[in-house]
């Protein structure tokens, strides 16, 4: 029982991981100093599904899912088991890569605007 747990816990980080993937660079307009992890995070994301770099939650999860005694994850991966042909179909997995880097690439750009307004403004230029 406490694997199964352990299995819930770590598929909840798992998709955490995700979203701050995607939106994490909203969250540095807020809190700027957070911008470092986020190019850490987007990075890393990014670096698993065109790289194929292996994900350490994908092999945790995979760990405490021998331990409960259930199925791993398909080869695959997380992304392919909980999310394609849940949440989208599998037909709509190239437009949300892109929706998703999209997204990435805005937070960013709005991120450099706000820091650059941020920085005239303390510098006392207008």
């Amino acid at each position: 029982m406490p694997f199964r747990v352990l299995v819930d816990v770590i598929a909840v980080m798992h998709a955490a991981f995700i979203a701050y993937v995607v939106v994490g660079g909203f969250v540095a307009w807020r809190w700027p100093r957070t911008i470092g992890l986020h190019l850490l995070a987007a990075s890393w994301g990014f670096g698993i599904i065109l790289i194929g770099f292996d994900c350490p939650l994908t092999y945790a999860e995979n760990w405490a899912r021998r331990q409960a005694g259930v199925a791993e994850l398909p080869a695959t991966g997380f992304i392919d088991h909980y999310l394609t042909g849940v949440i989208y179909p599998d037909s709509a997995l190239g437009l949300v890569r892109v929706l998703a880097a999209v997204t990435v690439l805005v937070s960013w750009l709005g991120y450099l605007r706000l820091h650059q307004r941020h920085r005239r403004m303390s510098s006392g230029a207008i």
